[in-house]
Protein backbone atom coordinates (compact mmCIF):
# COMPACT_ATOMS: atom_id res chain seq x y z
CA UNK A 1 0.00 0.00 0.00
CA UNK A 2 1.59 3.43 -0.69
CA UNK A 3 2.13 5.77 1.94
CA UNK A 4 -0.38 8.11 1.25
CA UNK A 5 -3.13 5.88 0.89
CA UNK A 6 -3.08 4.37 4.19
CA UNK A 7 -3.48 7.46 6.39
CA UNK A 8 -7.15 8.05 4.95
CA UNK A 9 -7.66 4.40 4.97
CA UNK A 10 -7.19 3.86 8.35
CA UNK A 11 -9.05 6.90 9.41
CA UNK A 12 -11.97 5.37 7.59
CA UNK A 13 -11.57 1.99 9.27
CA UNK A 14 -11.96 3.56 12.41
CA UNK A 15 -14.17 6.05 11.85
CA UNK A 16 -16.62 3.11 10.81
CA UNK A 17 -16.25 1.16 13.60
CA UNK A 18 -15.90 3.48 16.39
CA UNK A 19 -18.92 2.85 18.88
CA UNK A 20 -18.78 -1.11 18.22
CA UNK A 21 -14.58 -0.92 18.56
CA UNK A 22 -14.53 -2.43 22.73
CA UNK A 23 -17.48 -4.96 21.90
CA UNK A 24 -15.67 -5.99 18.55
CA UNK A 25 -11.98 -6.38 20.62
CA UNK A 26 -13.73 -8.58 22.80
CA UNK A 27 -15.39 -11.09 20.18
CA UNK A 28 -12.25 -10.63 18.18
CA UNK A 29 -9.61 -12.15 21.25
CA UNK A 30 -12.54 -13.41 23.24
CA UNK A 31 -12.02 -11.42 26.37
CA UNK A 32 -8.53 -11.88 26.25
CA UNK A 33 -7.43 -8.33 25.15
CA UNK A 34 -8.08 -7.10 28.38
CA UNK A 35 -5.84 -9.20 30.15
CA UNK A 36 -3.36 -8.25 27.96
CA UNK A 37 -4.22 -4.40 29.14
CA UNK A 38 -3.44 -5.16 32.36
CA UNK A 39 -0.67 -6.93 31.70
CA UNK A 40 0.31 -3.68 30.09
CA UNK A 41 -0.07 -1.82 33.20
CA UNK A 42 1.08 -4.42 35.69
CA UNK A 43 4.46 -3.70 33.69
CA UNK A 44 4.29 -0.18 33.96
CA UNK A 45 3.69 0.26 37.70
CA UNK A 46 2.06 3.33 37.51
CA UNK A 47 2.51 5.91 40.45
CA UNK A 48 0.94 9.01 41.34
CA UNK A 49 2.67 12.20 39.56
CA UNK A 50 3.22 10.34 36.46
CA UNK A 51 2.14 11.68 33.17
CA UNK A 52 1.30 9.58 30.67
CA UNK A 53 0.86 9.94 27.00
CA UNK A 54 -1.14 7.30 25.52
CA UNK A 55 -1.07 7.69 21.77
CA UNK A 56 -3.94 5.45 19.74
CA UNK A 57 -5.64 5.05 22.78
CA UNK A 58 -9.00 7.23 21.75
CA UNK A 59 -11.77 4.78 23.86
CA UNK A 60 -9.82 5.10 26.95
CA UNK A 61 -9.01 1.44 28.07
CA UNK A 62 -4.89 2.59 28.58
CA UNK A 63 -6.04 5.51 30.04
CA UNK A 64 -8.73 4.32 32.77
CA UNK A 65 -6.82 1.05 33.78
CA UNK A 66 -3.33 3.58 34.46
CA UNK A 67 -5.74 6.17 36.35
CA UNK A 68 -7.02 3.51 38.16
CA UNK A 69 -3.60 2.13 39.55
CA UNK A 70 -3.04 5.47 40.94
CA UNK A 71 -1.31 7.06 37.67
CA UNK A 72 -1.00 10.95 37.08
CA UNK A 73 -2.13 12.85 34.36
CA UNK A 74 -3.66 11.18 31.08
CA UNK A 75 -2.68 12.42 27.98
CA UNK A 76 -5.11 10.44 25.19
CA UNK A 77 -3.50 11.33 21.26
CA UNK A 78 -5.75 9.94 18.80
CA UNK A 79 -6.02 10.99 15.08
CA UNK A 80 -9.74 9.89 14.58
CA UNK A 81 -12.08 12.01 16.17
CA UNK A 82 -15.02 9.29 16.56
CA UNK A 83 -12.73 7.04 18.65
CA UNK A 84 -12.15 10.05 20.63
CA UNK A 85 -15.77 11.19 21.56
CA UNK A 86 -16.24 7.32 22.56
CA UNK A 87 -13.69 7.82 25.00
CA UNK A 88 -15.09 11.07 26.45
CA UNK A 89 -18.76 9.52 26.38
CA UNK A 90 -17.09 6.57 28.27
CA UNK A 91 -14.84 8.95 30.94
CA UNK A 92 -18.42 10.83 31.89
CA UNK A 93 -20.33 7.69 32.41
CA UNK A 94 -17.13 6.84 34.42
CA UNK A 95 -17.38 9.61 36.64
CA UNK A 96 -13.56 10.51 35.19
CA UNK A 97 -14.47 14.51 34.73
CA UNK A 98 -10.65 15.31 35.38
CA UNK A 99 -7.19 14.12 35.30
CA UNK A 100 -7.25 12.97 31.54
CA UNK A 101 -6.71 14.87 28.40
CA UNK A 102 -8.26 13.76 25.00
CA UNK A 103 -6.37 15.50 22.03
CA UNK A 104 -6.43 14.91 18.26
CA UNK A 105 -2.80 14.30 16.68
CA UNK A 106 -0.95 11.81 14.63
CA UNK A 107 1.25 9.73 16.41
CA UNK A 108 4.01 10.80 13.86
CA UNK A 109 3.78 14.46 15.13
CA UNK A 110 2.69 14.28 18.58
CA UNK A 111 1.06 17.33 19.53
CA UNK A 112 3.26 17.12 23.29
CA UNK A 113 6.19 19.04 24.39
CA UNK A 114 9.81 17.43 24.33
CA UNK A 115 10.66 15.64 27.09
CA UNK A 116 6.99 16.13 29.05
CA UNK A 117 5.86 12.50 29.66
CA UNK A 118 6.69 10.21 32.25
CA UNK A 119 5.85 7.45 30.43
CA UNK A 120 4.17 6.87 26.99
CA UNK A 121 1.83 3.96 25.92
CA UNK A 122 0.26 2.41 22.71
CA UNK A 123 -1.87 -0.36 22.42
CA UNK A 124 -3.01 -2.12 19.10
CA UNK A 125 -2.13 1.33 17.18
CA UNK A 126 1.57 1.34 16.28
CA UNK A 127 1.02 -0.98 13.05
CA UNK A 128 -1.87 1.73 11.60
CA UNK A 129 0.61 4.31 11.85
CA UNK A 130 2.11 4.96 8.29
CA UNK A 131 5.61 5.38 9.17
CA UNK A 132 6.48 3.64 12.25
CA UNK A 133 9.64 4.68 12.46
CA UNK A 134 8.80 8.57 13.13
CA UNK A 135 6.49 7.52 15.74
CA UNK A 136 9.05 5.61 17.82
CA UNK A 137 11.22 8.87 17.23
CA UNK A 138 8.21 10.80 18.82
CA UNK A 139 7.88 8.87 21.29
CA UNK A 140 11.47 8.93 22.39
CA UNK A 141 11.39 12.64 21.69
CA UNK A 142 8.30 13.46 23.76
CA UNK A 143 9.84 11.43 27.31
CA UNK A 144 11.79 12.63 30.18
CA UNK A 145 14.80 10.89 30.53
CA UNK A 146 14.28 7.87 32.76
CA UNK A 147 11.01 7.68 30.97
CA UNK A 148 9.22 4.73 30.16
CA UNK A 149 7.76 3.67 26.53
CA UNK A 150 5.76 0.35 26.45
CA UNK A 151 4.05 -0.96 23.05
CA UNK A 152 1.28 -3.55 23.14
CA UNK A 153 0.32 -4.99 19.61
CA UNK A 154 -0.49 -7.91 17.91
CA UNK A 155 2.53 -9.98 17.01
CA UNK A 156 4.06 -12.90 15.40
CA UNK A 157 2.77 -16.55 16.72
CA UNK A 158 5.96 -18.27 18.57
CA UNK A 159 4.16 -21.35 18.68
CA UNK A 160 4.10 -23.19 15.33
CA UNK A 161 1.28 -25.51 16.52
CA UNK A 162 -1.00 -22.00 16.98
CA UNK A 163 -0.06 -21.18 13.25
CA UNK A 164 -2.71 -22.63 11.35
CA UNK A 165 -5.32 -22.19 13.79
CA UNK A 166 -4.63 -18.22 14.17
CA UNK A 167 -4.40 -18.09 10.35
CA UNK A 168 -7.82 -19.06 9.68
CA UNK A 169 -9.47 -17.06 12.42
CA UNK A 170 -7.66 -14.39 11.09
CA UNK A 171 -8.17 -14.09 7.63
CA UNK A 172 -11.81 -16.06 7.66
CA UNK A 173 -13.65 -15.81 11.32
CA UNK A 174 -12.40 -12.18 11.61
CA UNK A 175 -13.99 -10.56 8.70
CA UNK A 176 -17.05 -12.40 8.78
CA UNK A 177 -17.53 -10.64 12.79
CA UNK A 178 -16.60 -7.58 11.53
CA UNK A 179 -20.08 -8.10 8.98
CA UNK A 180 -21.71 -9.26 11.49
CA UNK A 181 -21.40 -6.93 14.45
CA UNK A 182 -19.83 -3.79 13.01
CA UNK A 183 -21.54 -4.26 9.22
CA UNK A 184 -17.95 -3.55 7.77
CA UNK A 185 -16.23 -6.83 6.32
CA UNK A 186 -13.29 -5.15 4.41
CA UNK A 187 -12.48 -3.18 7.96
CA UNK A 188 -11.84 -6.61 9.68
CA UNK A 189 -10.02 -7.94 6.39
CA UNK A 190 -7.41 -4.82 6.50
CA UNK A 191 -6.77 -5.41 10.77
CA UNK A 192 -6.16 -8.87 9.89
CA UNK A 193 -3.98 -8.22 6.79
CA UNK A 194 -2.28 -5.51 9.06
CA UNK A 195 -1.22 -7.95 11.49
CA UNK A 196 0.40 -10.12 9.40
CA UNK A 197 2.42 -6.86 7.63
CA UNK A 198 3.38 -6.09 11.19
CA UNK A 199 7.32 -6.66 11.93
CA UNK A 200 8.31 -9.87 14.46
CA UNK A 201 9.39 -9.44 17.75
CA UNK A 202 12.84 -9.10 17.40
CA UNK A 203 12.37 -6.72 14.20
CA UNK A 204 10.20 -4.63 16.13
CA UNK A 205 12.78 -4.06 19.21
CA UNK A 206 15.35 -3.49 16.67
CA UNK A 207 13.16 -0.87 14.92
CA UNK A 208 12.56 0.81 18.69
CA UNK A 209 16.51 0.94 19.75
CA UNK A 210 17.13 2.93 16.20
CA UNK A 211 14.95 5.61 17.52
CA UNK A 212 17.15 6.27 20.52
CA UNK A 213 15.39 3.81 22.79
CA UNK A 214 17.32 1.46 24.97
CA UNK A 215 17.47 -1.53 27.29
CA UNK A 216 14.78 -2.71 24.71
CA UNK A 217 12.88 -6.11 26.14
CA UNK A 218 9.07 -7.86 24.95
CA UNK A 219 7.81 -9.94 26.63
CA UNK A 220 5.37 -12.73 24.37
CA UNK A 221 1.62 -12.64 25.41
CA UNK A 222 -0.77 -15.93 24.39
CA UNK A 223 1.81 -17.81 22.59
CA UNK A 224 2.97 -14.45 20.83
CA UNK A 225 -0.64 -14.10 19.31
CA UNK A 226 0.43 -10.62 21.40
CA UNK A 227 3.56 -8.87 22.62
CA UNK A 228 4.52 -5.67 25.03
CA UNK A 229 7.81 -4.18 23.96
CA UNK A 230 9.22 -2.33 26.43
CA UNK A 231 12.06 0.60 26.42
CA UNK A 232 13.64 3.43 28.09
CA UNK A 233 14.55 7.11 27.33
CA UNK A 234 18.28 7.45 28.68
Amino acid sequence: MAEDQKAPLVRDVFDSVASRYDLMNDLMSLGVHRWWKDALIDWLKPRPGMALVDVGGGTGDIAFRFMKRGGGPVYVVDVNAEMLSVGRDRAVDRGHLDGVTWIGGDAEHLPVADGSMDAYTTAFCIRNVTRIGAALKEAQRVLKPGGRFLCLEFSHVALPMLEGLYDTYSFRVLPALGQAVAGNREAYQYLAESIRRFPAQDTFAGMIAKAGLSQVKYRNLSGGIAAIHSAWRT
